[in-house]
């Protein structure tokens, strides 16, 4: 049987590894890719170029390179083929309002939670929270809701592939205290997220999932610490629950 790894074509991985260099550093030059990546600057070099005449990479000044504008294309197009996008979208809107916080909406692919949407309302806290923006699902309200919808197994499965790394001292890292988490979430219908990302940032979530009970995502409500203590929600977990409903009848009778 052929394993993945020897699937895998090293080329194609080096192009989308100096891709992701470039996003994540905001631009770089050869010299930088090639020590950040621990490949020769020739071979870098070559791999820019390819990039740049397919539009993916544009050359700026002083020999820096970027992302180009192609990408977002293939983000928008990407992101639109999510249903739940364009459903949830005035909800997310909506809860951002009623909530005077941050609302977001993500979405799980691959093991990974990856931002489609956010709202801002006047008071909102600024955060790395944008379109496209990748976590882990442990760490996350939102995150830790899409898992409750899943079995133990497929759980245990993600775990296995992206590992439970600490992002705080609060990060759940525990498989036996995650599970455990999980089961709570289920039983109350909504996750809440202690400082687990972010220190200062708490979050309070619930799943969206269509008629047949398959997780599509899920909705957060996030702000700072002072505002989002779990002993005074108040009537928030209800909020989110109320646009939750609203977005999976949306979801059910499109």
């Amino acid at each position: 049987m052929t394993s993945k790894n020897e699937m895998r074509v090293k080329t194609t991985t080096t192009s989308f590894k100096i891709i992701e260099t470039l996003h994540e550093l905001e631009g770089a030059g050869v010299t930088e890719i090639a020590n950040r990546l621990d490949i020769s600057k020739s071979s870098v070099y070559k791999h820019l170029k390819t990039l740049e005449e397919e539009r993916y990479v544009i050359k700026g000044d002083n020999d820096m390179y970027y992302t180009g504008l192609r990408l977002l294309s293939l983000g928008v197009g990407a992101r639109r083929r999510r249903k739940i996008y364009e459903t949830a979208k005035p909800e997310i809107q909506r809860l951002a309002e009623e909530s005077g916080e941050m609302a977001n909406l993500l979405v799980e692919e691959q093991g990974r939670g990856i931002f489609l949407y956010r709202a801002d309302s006047s008071r909102a806290v600024n955060l790395d929270t944008h379109a496209g923006r990748e976590v882990y699902l442990h760490t996350t309200a939102m995150g830790k809701a899409i898992l409750a919808g899943f079995s133990d197994e497929r759980v245990t499965d993600i775990i296995e592939r992206h590992g439970l790394p600490r992002m705080t001292e609060y990060t759940i890292t525990d498989e036996a205290d995650l599970l455990d988490e999980l089961q709570s979430i289920r039983e109350q219908g909504w996750a809440y997220d202690r400082e687990e990302r972010l220190k200062g940032l708490c979050c309070v979530a619930a799943p969206i999932t269509d008629p047949d009970g398959t997780a599509l995502g899920a909705i957060s409500v996030s702000g700072p610490r002072s505002r989002l203590k779990r002993d005074s929600l108040g009537k928030l977990p209800q909020l989110i629950l109320d646009v939750q409903n609203v977005i999976e009848l949306n979801v059910a009778y499109d």
